[in-house]
């Protein structure tokens, strides 16, 4: 599982901290196998919305990707543009972990009882723990999202919730037609 998931997540490569990026495969490694994962290319995005926009194939690991991707540009942007301290490793981590907990939170396209009872994503702050990574790396998975009441606290938790809404809003795009 652990070169499955060096492959399906390249930017792992971008995080300079060993430590922090070996946490984030066992976060990956953890979620896989709690929720019976054996191939993570097969694990959908967010199967409610998924049916909702009559979309079968929207893998999570693209989601991830996307939102990598998006995050590191405006962290970089910033970098170069403003005088910021952030850790980009912490938003490279951060993008990579904030979904892990749809691992367990889906068998498939049906929901289980951690995203049926917990919601999403607070069991990836659980994974997150028991990973070995810091607390701001729970902060970002606890706050990238409107579904819990936490608020990002800090500059890569913000650039990382933005991520995730830009990624999701253009998989509503593309499944509706609409921006």
């Amino acid at each position: 599982m652990e070169e499955q998931i060096r492959r399906a997540f390249p930017a792992l490569e971008a995080i300079q901290d060993e430590t922090l990026r070996a946490g984030v495969v066992e976060a990956w490694r953890l979620g896989a196998t709690e929720g019976g994962v054996t191939d993570l290319a097969a694990v959908p995005w967010l199967p409610p919305t998924q049916r909702e926009l009559d979309i079968e194939d929207e893998p999570l690991v693209d989601h991830v990707r996307d939102v990598t991707a998006l995050a590191t540009a405006l962290a970089e942007t910033l970098v170069d543009r403003r005088t910021v301290a952030l850790s980009l490793d912490t938003v490279v981590a951060g993008a990579l972990v904030h979904d892990v907990s749809k691992l367990v939170e889906f068998d498939g396209m049906e929901s289980t009882p951690i995203y049926d009872l917990l919601g999403h994503p607070y069991y990836g702050v659980h994974l997150v723990a028991r990973a070995g990574l810091p607390v701001e790396l729970a902060h970002v998975v606890l706050s990238h999202t409107s579904r819990t009441a936490v608020e990002p606290a800090t500059l890569e938790a913000t650039i990382i919730r933005r991520a995730d809404e830009i990624a999701a809003t253009a998989i509503r795009a593309r499944a509706t037609g609409n921006a």
